[in-house]
């Protein structure tokens, strides 16, 4: 595993997003356990995996025993349904501790109440409706993390195509924010101060809320001559 430390996970839901995350866990070393309430779901898994497959209602606590909560390092929720995630994932952490805990949240405001709360959540439908944005209004900042809070966030900045060939650092200045990676043909990289920005790249940005228009007017701004 790469000196990675195996622990145990439990996923609620064997749908598309929770057989493919308890597939991948496992080819990464971790032992798994599923919670569905429709054993029908299991096939998804897949003969080859070789987990835990438990019947029954993932907030359940006899269901979640069974499913070796009690030994568990992380509880993902990725039902269905939103009342059930967070019930699960609420259980998860306040009653058997769960440190490392997680709830797919389809109702986006659900999701930022949750998040206040201490749970982290996944909004699908938001997060698909900001990418979209992100391709088709290219000129905003639409966040793609929010502190708890509210008052930090990171976001992809469209940036002036006079910026190609500048340092990323340069544009750090010019905005005074922090260029936290940048996209470049599909792979992430973290930025060096030798870092130059190339033609497509994507430029994602942490910036305080109340400072997003003067970043994002900085970013459309060709670079002064120096």
């Amino acid at each position: 595993m790469s000196g990675r430390t195996a622990v145990h996970i439990v996923i609620m839901g064997c749908g598309r997003v929770g057989s493919t995350l308890a597939q991948t866990l496992e080819e990464l070393g971790h032992s798994v356990a599923v919670i569905d309430r429709d054993p029908s779901a299991f096939r998804r898994l897949g003969s080859h995996f070789s987990g835990r497959r438990i019947k029954g209602i993932g907030f359940d606590q006899d269901t979640l025993r069974e499913a070796g909560i009690e030994e568990a390092g992380a509880f993902a929720a990725v039902s269905s349904g939103d009342n059930s995630n967070i019930i699960a994932a609420r259980v998860a952490r306040e009653t058997f501790g769960v440190e490392n805990v997680a709830a797919r949240i389809y109702d986006p405001r659900r999701a930022e109440v949750y998040e206040r709360l201490g749970i982290p959540t996944v909004a699908t439908v938001r997060w698909t409706a900001d990418q979209m944005l992100r391709r088709l209004l290219p000129s905003g900042a639409e966040p793609l993390w929010r502190d708890p809070s509210g008052s930090v966030q990171l976001a992809e900045v469209h940036v002036n195509s006079a910026w190609v060939g500048h340092r990323v650092t340069r544009l750090e200045q010019a905005s005074g924010a922090r260029v936290a990676f940048v996209t470049r043909l599909g792979e992430g990289i973290l930025p060096t101060s030798e870092t130059v920005i190339q033609e497509g790249d994507l430029v994602h940005v942490v910036m305080h809320q109340a400072d997003v228009a003067a970043v994002e007017a900085a970013f459309e701004k060709a670079p002064e001559e120096s």
